[in-house]
């Protein structure tokens, strides 16, 4: 059904997982803010793209999450764009692969700032308005690396871990406020990043492409077979609904059985 009137911020929504949750939204109805930290000229052609499908409206915000000031204010911005914040889609992340002991310092920070603080501080602005008018729904994209661990990707295993920890705490903090909060863990969604990482796992394990896909990211997989971003995409609108009003402080996998071992 279309959701004319309610509003959905997306981070890092002009590629990948975030973009598909994006253009679900908005085709269903809902007002839609998209986000990176490129300015709008460079992402013009996809949030056109997303316009074209739209029956609400989007908008287009800038924020560099990796900076705690235009973190701070991102939320702020879809608030003031739309009059209001119902839906927080916490999706902006990064990833780095490489041993702890040479893993740059400055990587480990940007990833922390991106995938962990901007969901603090995201959900810091939206939740009160949320609470205020008796309905909202905050929905952190995790990772099954939230709930499993590999090696070499110690700040994105991290963090992720961290996300799934603020998702319960919040959840529990606003149980009676009729806001739900939930994290999603997918398994390995074919995406840009993940194509990128492809690569960087080739170099560090001293691999063929084709191995690492094979052993390494369809390895912990049993379905062998890459979850598609529109999956993701559909459970946050379910989530979304009126129905999943009682589903609030879940961990819910989309990784293709990866973590039932």
């Amino acid at each position: 059904m279309e959701q004319h009137g309610r509003t959905v911020l997306v981070t890092g929504s002009t590629s990948g997982i975030g973009l598909a949750i994006a253009r679900r939204y908005a085709a269903l109805g809902y007002d839609v803010a998209l986000n990176s930290h490129a300015a709008e000229a460079d992402v013009g052609d996809v949030v056109e793209s997303v316009r074209q499908a739209a029956n609400g409206r989007v908008r287009y915000l800038r924020a560099d999450l990796a900076d705690p000031v235009e973190s701070q204010a991102l939320a702020g911005a879809a608030i003031a764009a739309f009059g209001r914040l119902d839906i927080l889609v916490n999706n902006a992340g990064i990833q780095r692969v490489a041993p702890v002991e040479a893993f740059p310092v400055a990587d480990w920070d940007r990833i922390v700032a991106i995938t962990l603080d901007s969901a603090f501080h995201t959900t810091r602005t939206a939740l009160p308005g949320m609470v205020e008018r008796g309905w909202g729904r905050i929905i952190n994209i995790a990772s099954a690396h939230g709930l499993r661990a590999s090696p070499f990707k110690s700040a994105y295993v991290a963090t992720k871990h961290a996300v799934v920890g603020f998702t319960k705490s919040v959840a529990l903090e606003v149980a009676e406020k009729g806001v739900t909060v939930n994290a999603i863990c997918p398994g390995y969604v074919w995406t840009p990043l993940v194509a990128a990482q492809v690569a960087d796992q080739a170099k560090v394990h001293g691999l063929s492409e084709d191995e690492v896909i094979r052993s390494i990211f369809l390895g912990p997989q049993p379905t062998k077979a890459f979850v598609q971003p529109e999956e993701v995409a559909e459970l946050c609108i379910y989530l979304s609904g009126d129905m999943a009003r009682s589903i609030t402080g879940s961990t819910i996998s989309i990784d293709g059985g990866w973590t039932a071992k």
